[in-house]
């Protein structure tokens, strides 16, 4: 199966970022006029540590989930199939890590194509067969080919930003006795809380775009699409079983996630990801037209 652009699902996404940019360019233009210079120092603070974050996102994210890089005499199979679909999907092979952990998941990480890692559970590893499996590290390959991760950093840059200069801007409103200065500030942090709000809600959007390519991606790779909607509804139904200890654990990775972790109405919501029986159509549509092609 060739690797074939859905235009649509871009055109969706090409839209949500215009949005966004368009959103941050606002944001911007309010801070230079509002504000004296305060939060713009605070911004640039904040704008320094995202910059390293992005730079060593593979290192902190594996790290952060307790994750292990492993070699190929340790999981020779695990190695050779991502060897072997990263050949098909035309890139590099990234490294292999595992998280020693119930929830049957599986993540990418790495700011680019030659820094990406591939990393899945040991409960991933005991509830797929083979070939959900293949479906399962081909999305996630996927998610490395569009460069997903950079596109997901970029985007929510400036809105992290927005929440740092709300969560820390009252100590530049609230403190000194400069009363002019005061107000300005105060414009500053509402801007910077409607910026987030409505980036928040943009930049999940994009994500689930993003989600449906990856998945639209790895079924090209594999030439499987029924593969990985197995994988997502096995997944899935296994989500419930998982203790709730694992679950607040993992709560704060779900964009990494093939499957998010739920969290109630608010949370499918705002969810970063599609619902599983959306992603599981459109896989099965996908199968029908190459069946009839």
């Amino acid at each position: 199966m060739k690797w074939k652009a859905d235009w649509g699902l871009r055109a969706r996404m090409g839209l949500t970022m215009f949005l966004l940019f368009a959103l941050y360019i606002v944001f911007v233009g309010a801070l230079l006029v509002y504000t004296d210079g305060s939060i713009l120092l605070v911004a640039l603070v904040f704008g320094s540590f995202s910059l390293g974050q992005f730079f060593f996102s593979d290192k902190l994210t594996l790290w952060s989930m307790g994750a292990k890089e492993v070699s190929e005499n340790e999981y020779p199979e695990l190695h050779g199939t991502v060897g072997r679909l990263s050949q098909q999907a035309d890139l590099p092979k990234p490294k292999v890590a595992v998280v020693d952990s119930k929830v049957p998941n599986a993540f990418a990480t790495g700011r680019s194509q030659k820094n990406a890692a591939v990393c899945v559970t040991t409960g991933l590893l005991n509830a797929l067969n083979r070939d959900e499996l293949e479906g399962v590290l081909a999305h996630e390959l996927a998610h490395v080919k569009n460069r997903d991760m950079m596109v997901m950093t970029i985007a929510s840059f400036l809105s992290t930003i927005a929440f740092m200069v709300v969560r820390w801007g009252w100590l530049f409103g609230g403190g000194g006795n400069n009363d002019r200065g005061q107000p300005s500030v105060w414009v500053a942090i509402l801007a910077s809380f409607v910026v987030w709000i409505v980036s928040y809600i943009l930049i999940r959007a994009l994500s689930r775009y993003r989600e449906f390519a990856a998945d639209r991606g790895g079924a090209s790779i594999t030439g499987k699409p029924s593969a990985l909607a197995s994988a997502l509804l096995t997944i899935d139904g296994r989500m419930d079983k998982v203790p709730k200890r694992d679950l607040r654990d993992e709560a704060e990775m779900n964009a990494f996630f093939i499957i998010p972790i739920k969290s109630g109405i608010i949370g499918k919501l705002f969810s970063t990801h599609p619902s599983t029986e959306a992603r599981v159509e459109r896989l099965r549509e996908l199968e029908r037209q190459m069946e009839s092609a």
